[in-house]
C-alpha cells in the first residue's frame, strides 16, 4: 500500500510518541509526499518542535530520519494534475497534494475535513487507517 501524506501527518509525525507516528514505524505502508511539503514544515518549524517536545537538535534528527523514509515527488512529476487539483478544491495549499494523489491514483492520509469534500480521491483520517490497518 502507498499513501501520500499531508502537512499536518508530518507535523504529527515528528512527534515520535504520536499514534502516527506508531503507524509510520509499524507498518508496511509506502510514504510519499510532494517535495512541497518540505517547505510547509519549514514555515511551521518552530511550532513543530515545541508541540514535539524535541530538541532543536532532535528534532532536526527526527526531521532527517522521516525524510528518509517518505518518497517525494518535484512539482514537475504531477503537474499535469494541479489544474484538476485546483477545480476540486478550495485550499490552496491543499492542491499540491491532491494533485500528487491524482497523478498516483492514491489516497491522501489526512485528518483535514475539507479534504473529503471532493470525491475523486480517498482520503483516510488517523482513525480511518487504524480501523484499516486492524492497529492497535
Amino acid at each position: 500500500m502507498e499513501i501520500i501524506i499531508d502537512n499536518n501527518i508530518l507535523f504529527s509525525l515528528m512527534s515520535p510518541n504520536s499514534i502516527a507516528s506508531k503507524i509510520f514505524e509499524n507498518s508496511d505502508i509506502k510514504f510519499i509526499a510532494p517535495n512541497y511539503i518540505k517547505t510547509e514544515l519549514e514555515k511551521y518549524k518552530e511550532e513543530c518542535q515545541i508541540k514535539s517536545g524535541l530538541s532543536k537538535n532532535e528534532f532536526e534528527e527526527r526531521k532527517k530520519y522521516l525524510e528518509s523514509k517518505i518518497i517525494f515527488y518535484q512539482v514537475e512529476e504531477y503537474k499535469k494534475f494541479l489544474k484538476k487539483a485546483i477545480k476540486l478544491i478550495s485550499d490552496p495549499d491543499d492542491i499540491p497534494y491532491l494533485a500528487l494523489a491524482l497523478k498516483k491514483n492514491n489516497s491522501i492520509w489526512s485528518n483535514d475535513p475539507h479534504l473529503k469534500k471532493q470525491s475523486q480521491i480517498g482520503v483516510l483520517t488517523t482513525k480511518e487507517l487504524i480501523e484499516l490497518l486492524e492497529f492497535e
